[in-house]
């Protein structure tokens, strides 16, 4: 796995170009009662690109930003970029994973692709429980994709492509069946358009007002809708979202409170202590220690 480096904290993976294909954008592995990777064991790490897993049998756990999971068989498993993740486990496993980028969607022709449920994640969810008919249709699905993987051909990105669509649709109607939301309306759409801007964000800007500038929409009426969609104001989305990026520093990274501190926007280090103790209940020295040691 090759390893990027524009934030230094927590190493960010690329998908490596399968020996087989030479494909920068799709991959598949297969693991029938192997060892997993130990050098990727226990190390916090995110990928640029997507995971869709199904697990058939693996006695492991894995962390998906601060949340532990422990791994069920017959059971699918999907993962986003930029997720922090920590796997757990020296077991063998039996899994399939396909592995692939933005680009691979794109390369579909096909611009919904990418708007699908489990593709987008809005609830970020990491599993899908799967009925004995969806097993066998994700195995038929695994099976026909393998097939097409490994027969080059002129009709092999377009099998490929037809088989990977047919799986992520059923596996996004599963998604929205088990992940239960509201329906889409205007003011539903503003509020993820909010949350996917405070994503890119964060860093730089702490203020509501900054992100109803960048919505053209008036601060009022972002706060207004954002609380009535969601439960909470909208500055508590935000802090949420710099509570959960210090959590993953203080707890993924070496790196001293004044450094979080300033790679959070923060200018000033006894704020962001404070900010964080507001939001926790404990300060970030304090957090650390605690997760390391339930880490251990």
């Amino acid at each position: 796995m090759q390893v990027l480096t524009p934030n230094p904290q927590v190493p960010l993976y690329s998908l490596e170009p399968d020996e087989l294909t030479g494909n920068k954008h799709f991959r598949m592995y297969n693991f029938d009662g192997v060892l997993p990777d130990h050098a990727d064991l226990l190390i916090p790490h995110r990928k640029d690109h997507y995971l869709i897993a199904l697990i058939r049998h693996a006695d492991s756990s894995q962390w998906v930003d601060m949340t532990r999971h422990v791994i069920k068989d017959n059971t699918v498993y999907f993962v986003g970029p930029n997720r922090v993740i920590v796997k757990e486990g020296h077991k063998k496993m039996w899994s399939t994973g396909i592995a692939f980028t933005k680009e691979f969607l794109s390369f579909q022709g096909n611009d919904s692709l990418s708007k699908l449920p489990l593709i987008e994640n809005p609830q970020n969810g990491f599993e899908l429980l799967l009925s004995a008919a969806d097993l066998a249709f994700v195995e038929d699905m695994i099976a026909k994709l393998n097939a097409e993987y490994i027969t080059p051909g002129e009709w092999q990105q377009r099998m490929l492509g037809a088989y990977f669509t047919l799986l992520v649709t059923y596996l996004s109607r599963l998604y929205t069946e088990q992940y239960k939301e509201t329906t889409n309306s205007a003011d539903k759409m503003l509020l993820r358009s909010f949350q996917a801007k405070i994503n890119a964000c964060f860093q730089e800007l702490h203020e509501v007002g900054d992100y109803a500038d960048l919505l053209n929409i008036s601060a009022g009426h972002l706060s207004e809708v954002v609380k009535i969609q969601s439960g909470k104001p909208a500055i508590k989305h935000i802090h949420e979202r710099l509570t959960l990026e210090a959590q993953r520093l203080l707890c993924h990274t070496n790196n001293a409170l004044k450094e979080i501190a300033y790679d959070l926007g923060f200018t000033d280090a006894s704020y962001f202590n404070r900010f964080f103790k507001r939001e926790t209940g404990v300060t970030p020295a304090e957090y650390r220690a605690n997760i390391r040691e339930m880490y251990h």
